[in-house]
C-alpha cells in the first residue's frame, strides 16, 4: 500500500505561493491587543487607536511667517513705493486688541497674529524705516508672507486615522492641537525561542566544537521591538519533543503570538511542526519561496504561533514579507504593503519559474548618474554580512525567469521592512 501522507507535509514540489500564504494571515488575523492611554510624549511608536480629529484650525488665527510689517494690500500704491505711519508693535503672543484702520503699518513678528483688516507682511530687511514711517517696495503680491488661519489643518478633519503607528511629526501634529494623551493599542506580546542542541545563547556561553551561536532570538527581536511589540525572550530549546511540548505550553498564557527559529524542516530532529499540531493547528509550512521555504503558521491553543526557519538571514527576510503583515494585523495596525521601488539592475542571472525570490541588494549611483541596484555576491541563507552590507531586497516574482542588466527590478528598502 502505498504510504499516505498529512497535507501540511508533502515534500517535493507541492509548494504554497507566497501570495497565498500571505493572503491566509491577513484573512485570518484579529486584533488581539486591547486599549490604554498614554501621556503624548509616550506615544512615538505606539499603534493609535481612535482617530485624530481636529478640534480646532491650525494655525488658529492668520498669522505672520516673518518679521517685518503688516500692512492691508488695499492701502499700497501699485507703481510706486508706499510711505506708511508706523502704528504699532506686535509679538507673537501678544494678539492687536483692535482693527487696522486704513492706511497704518504695524511692526509684527514671526508667528504673531494678524491684525484685523491686515492681509500682506513686508520683510523686515526689504524696507526702509524712517522715524515713525516705513517704505514698502513695490510688486510685493497680496498675502505675503502671511500664514492663513487652517492652512494646515481644517477643524473637523481626520487628521492621523486609527491603526496607524506613530511617528515624531504624527506626534508634533497632535500637540499642535492641544492633546496631552492619545488613545492607542497595547503593545503586542510576542514570546520567542530558539531551537537547537548545536545553538549557544552568546551572552552566557562558549561555542564548543559543533555548536553555533544563537543569532535568530537577537535579530528577531530586534525586529519586533522596531515594530512596537513587547518581547520575553524565552532562550533556546533543545531537541528533545518533551520539553518543546512544555515549553511552548507554558508560553501560550500571556503572549499574543509566539515565535520560534528552526526545527521546522523535514529532518529527524525537526520537532516544532509536530509539537504545534498536537497542541493546537498548523496551517502551512512549506512556502514556495527563497530563502525560507521551510515555515509554520498555526496556533498554540488560541495564541497565534509562527515558525521561522534556522539560517539567519532566512528568518530575517520570511519575518520582514510574512511576519511583518501578520503583526500589524494582531496589533491594530492599518494593513499597508511596503513601497516597492523600480530600479534598474546592473546584474544578470537565471531564476527558476515558480517561485518567490529575494536577493539582498545595495544602491549605487552609476557614472551617468543613474540609480542602479548591485546584488550582494554571497546569497546563502547563513551569510549575515550579505543583511548588513545591503540596503534592502530584490523581489522577484514567480513569473521571472531571467533578468539582464538594465531590466528594471522590484526593489524593497529595509527602512520600508523593519518597522
Amino acid at each position: 500500500m502505498a504510504q499516505q501522507h498529512d497535507d501540511c507535509f508533502r515534500g517535493g514540489d507541492d509548494l504554497m505561493p507566497f501570495n497565498e500564504g500571505l493572503q491566509i494571515l491577513k484573512d485570518r488575523a484579529r486584533i488581539v491587543v486591547g486599549l490604554e492611554t498614554v501621556p503624548l510624549r509616550d506615544a512615538l511608536g505606539r499603534v493609535l487607536a481612535e482617530d485624530i480629529v481636529a478640534s480646532d484650525d491650525v494655525p488658529r488665527h492668520d498669522n505672520s511667517a516673518v518679521d517685518g510689517y503688516a500692512v492691508c494690500f488695499s492701502d499700497l500704491h501699485p507703481g510706486t513705493d508706499t510711505r506708511l505711519a508706523v502704528t504699532a508693535r506686535i509679538a507673537a503672543g501678544h494678539p492687536l486688541d483692535r482693527p487696522a484702520e486704513p492706511g497704518e503699518a504695524m511692526q509684527i513678528f514671526t508667528g504673531a497674529p494678524m491684525p484685523d483688516g491686515m492681509d500682506t507682511v513686508f520683510m523686515q530687511e526689504d524696507v526702509t524705516r524712517d522715524g515713525d514711517c516705513v517704505i514698502l517696495p513695490r510688486g510685493l503680491k497680496q498675502g505675503a508672507n502671511c500664514r492663513k488661519k487652517g492652512e494646515d489643518v481644517v477643524a473637523g478633519n481626520v487628521v492621523v486615522g486609527a491603526g496607524k503607528m506613530l511617528r515624531a511629526e504624527d506626534v508634533g501634529l497632535a500637540a499642535s492641537l492641544g492633546l496631552g494623551t492619545l488613545t492607542v493599542h497595547t503593545r503586542l506580546r510576542c514570546a520567542i525561542f530558539s531551537t537547537g542542541d548545536e545553538v549557544k545563547d552568546p551572552a552566557f556561553e562558549q561555542a564548543g566544537a559543533g555548536a553555533i551561536y544563537d543569532v535568530n532570538r537577537y535579530s528577531i527581536a530586534a525586529l519586533l521591538k522596531g515594530m512596537g511589540c513587547e518581547v520575553t525572550d524565552l532562550g533556546i530549546l533543545p531537541d528533545r519533543v518533551a520539553e518543546i511540548r512544555s515549553a511552548l505550553h507554558d508560553a501560550y498564557p500571556g503572549h499574543d503570538l509566539i515565535l520560534t527559529s528552526g526545527g521546522v524542516s523535514m529532518g529527524e530532529e525537526d520537532h516544532i511542526t509536530h509539537v504545534v499540531k498536537s497542541l493546537g493547528s498548523l496551517d502551512f509550512w512549506r512556502l514556495a519561496i527563497k530563502p525560507g521555504r521551510p515555515m509554520a503558521f498555526g496556533k498554540i491553543v488560541d495564541t497565534a504561533f509562527v515558525g521561522l526557519p534556522g539560517n539567519p538571514v532566512a528568518a530575517m527576510i520570511t519575518f520582514m514579507r510574512i511576519v511583518r503583515p501578520l503583526i500589524m494585523a494582531l496589533s491594530g495596525r492599518t494593513a499597508a504593503d511596503p513601497h516597492i521601488y523600480q530600479v534598474p539592475s546592473d546584474f544578470e542571472m537565471d531564476k527558476k519559474p515558480g517561485r518567490r525570490e529575494w536577493l539582498r541588494a545595495s544602491l549605487k549611483v552609476d557614472v551617468a548618474g543613474v540609480m542602479r541596484v548591485h546584488k550582494h555576491p554571497a546569497q546563502g541563507s547563513g551569510v549575515l554580512t550579505s543583511m548588513v552590507n545591503s540596503d534592502g531586497l530584490v523581489e522577484l516574482r514567480e513569473d521571472v525567469t531571467r533578468i539582464n542588466v538594465g531590466d528594471l527590478v522590484d526593489f524593497l528598502p529595509f527602512v520600508e521592512l523593519s518597522s
